[in-house]
């Protein structure tokens, strides 16, 4: 029964919706148009701030006749979703100044899909999980394509479309398969009805387990299911190539998490095995062709495929120790991507792009802080110490050592050391490389704001990582 408890519980995904809908009508009443993000802002924390009150206040509970769960678990990835949109918005003010956007359609769309994301982490239904999905997937298909004067925009939306279109449709037949078998969308209920319908070895229930290992490999840039990614990277605006490297790729390893361990928990066997291939065909095929890549967009791109590979590791364990580890990944992952695309948007300008590696050549000369953020930023991705890189990759390694799969971690390794070479090529493009030109960088207060964030994070992360690890497996326990 859904009653007034019930709808408490949902505020915060509520609260969003309503800031979505005001930022539309706002656009059309205010001539300063910063006005609108710095509103967007202001509902970002007022709906972190009841989603962490009702945490404060030890509710804990199913909503929408347990279809919808307010856990732990749901609220960690909230709380990633929401630094990812704080972080978009104060990275977007000067991209969308220079690129004269829609922005209430562009603000107003980053809150909807973030509330898709919210709705998909606290999924306990598969009905529920699709809604959320759709709601995230149909946004960001408009964010990839909000620049209708660039061509490589509309490019990018039109295959965004149609191959998540694939993966929606794919998602659904796996739905399909699972409530035939079982007689429900509900997880628990999928997971007691495998067990005492004695279909843990029928081939339909192995088939709608890797329907939905597909689905939700496409929404975390799994290998084969990656196409999309490099030409979405690239086409779409910077910012919103940061927001969808993050975002959607955390709600796809949340559901893949609570689906997995939830609804199949006694298909591990199986769904660990088909995971070890994806995992190492994902973090090969994104470390060797990154190699290639002179713009830095594509080349986060197929770094963000390879990152998912090593986040992977974490659901392969099985335990809630890999669980965490993957939580602590997607974590950290916020602020060196974010980090690192910001430094692209400051580097843009009129007419001038700023995502190829000539474009960073001799940085450090003209503008050393500048270098210096990017150059912290390529290492915690590369996963050198002391940053934050390194302990995402190595609490993931150990908790698959702790699994027993060492001959995984060692190919993960060996993968790890290749990515370095791209990494850390674009900081010897700084340092080493005589510019052809002087780049122009241009910064203002929300972006020198959002980029003090995500360097203390990843620098203190590194330094004292005990205080994540100790939240995150808090969160699991919730």
């Amino acid at each position: 029964m859904v009653n007034l408890y019930n709808i408490r519980l949902l505020s915060p995904e509520i609260i969003l919706v309503m800031v979505a809908l005001m930022l539309l009508l706002l656009d059309l009443m205010v001539r300063r148009k910063e006005i609108i993000a710095y509103a967007g802002l202001a509902g970002v924390f007022i709906s972190a701030y009841v989603n962490f009150r009702l945490v404060a206040l030890g509710w804990s509970d199913t909503s929408l006749v347990g279809m919808f769960m307010f856990d732990g678990y749901a609220n960690f990835f909230k709380l990633i979703f929401y630094i990812n949109l704080a972080l978009t918005i104060l990275i977007s003010l000067r991209y969308t100044v220079i690129e004269r956007g829609a922005l209430g359609a562009y603000y107003s769309l980053l809150f909807f899909a973030t509330a898709g994301m919210m709705l998909m982490a606290g999924a306990t239904d598969l009905i529920t999980l699709y809604m959320g999905l759709e709601l995230m997937a149909l946004s960001t298909y408009v964010l990839a394509g909000i620049i209708r004067k660039e061509l490589r925009s509309s490019e990018a939306a039109i295959k965004y479309f149609f191959l998540g279109a694939f993966s929606s449709a794919i998602l659904l037949y796996g739905i399909s398969l699972s409530y035939g078998l079982t007689g429900s969308t509900n997880l628990k209920e999928i997971a007691a009805a495998l067990y005492k319908l004695n279909l843990i070895d029928n081939p339909i229930t192995v088939l709608g387990l890797i329907f939905f290992i597909v689905a939700f490999g496409f929404k975390i840039a799994l290998v084969p299911f990656h196409m999309w990614a490099p030409d979405v990277y690239e086409g779409a605006p910077t910012p919103v190539t940061a927001f969808m490297s993050i975002g959607p790729k955390a709600a796809g390893f949340a559901v893949m998490g609570r689906v997995l361990f939830e609804a199949f928990g006694s298909l591990q066997a199986e769904w660990s095995y088909i995971l070890m291939v994806l995992a190492v065909l994902t973090m090969a095929t994104g470390s060797i062709i990154a190699l290639a890549q002179t713009n830095i967009k594509r080349m986060l791109a197929y770094s963000s495929i390879a990152h998912a590979g090593y986040a992977l590791l974490g659901i392969i364990a099985g335990t809630d120790g890999g669980l965490s580890s993957m939580m602590n990944y997607m974590f950290i992952y916020i602020f060196m991507n974010i980090g690192a695309f910001a430094i692209v948007i400051m580097l843009r300008s009129e007419g001038v792009k700023g995502e190829n590696l000539e474009d960073y050549a001799g940085l450090a000369k003209s503008h050393p802080v500048t270098s210096a953020l990017m150059l912290v930023f390529m290492f915690s991705l590369a996963g050198i110490p002391p940053t934050a890189g390194f302990i995402a990759k190595f609490y993931v390694f150990v908790e698959a050592v702790r699994a027993d799969n060492v001959t995984l971690v060692v190919i993960a390794v060996l993968f790890s050391m290749v990515s370095a070479f791209f990494y850390l090529r674009v900081v010897v493009y700084m340092y080493m490389k005589e510019p052809k030109e002087e780049a122009v960088v241009t910064t203002s207060v929300p972006m020198s704001i959002a980029l003090a964030i995500t360097t203390v994070m990843i620098l203190f992360i590194g330094v004292y990582p005990f205080y994540l690890l100790s939240f995150v497996k808090q969160s699991i326990l919730g």
